[in-house]
């Protein structure tokens, strides 16, 4: 069964799960990433960016449910270069 979008992510409301993603100290769960948020946002709204995110490979999920930022860019600019 598909289940409807209310409501679509901005760029600057992806972004800012991104930020503050990296900025953080820790590896947190969900619910204590959208806690941290700067500025309050759908909780649908924001599972959906953690799956752009998790499908672009910016973030990993491990299976107690901790999220980590893998993303690297100076990496793979290495690796483009390296080719």
């Amino acid at each position: 069964m598909k289940s409807d979008v209310l409501h679509y992510p901005r760029l600057d409301t992806v972004m800012m799960v991104e930020e503050t993603l990296k900025n953080s100290g820790e590896y947190p769960n969900k619910r204590q990433l959208w806690m941290q948020l700067p500025k309050k946002t759908m909780y649908q709204t924001f599972n959906l960016i953690l799956d752009y995110l998790e499908d672009s490979g910016k973030i990993a999920i491990d299976k107690d449910g901790a999220i980590l930022w893998t993303h690297n860019p100076r990496l793979l600019k290495t690796s483009v270069n390296a080719r």
